[in-house]
């Protein structure tokens, strides 16, 4: 998890599984596996860029 206690989280009815946000992501912490995405904690950063680019707004920042 990020240090600053906040984490991404995915909205599965809105996303699109698109991949965008894989393709963005410097610390491959977001995956498409099968049909839904998964945010790798560990590796996420919280940098946002993800939540930036998803074209379906299915991505958003909360508090650990």
């Amino acid at each position: 998890m990020p240090s600053n206690g906040k984490k991404v989280v995915v909205d599965r009815f809105k996303c699109a599984y698109c991949g965008a946000c894989v393709s963005v992501c410097k610390n491959n912490a977001n995956e498409l596996v099968e049909t839904f995405l998964v945010i790798d904690e560990t590796k996420c950063n919280c940098c946002m860029l993800c939540v930036k680019v998803c074209p379906m707004n299915a991505l958003r920042v909360v508090e650990g």
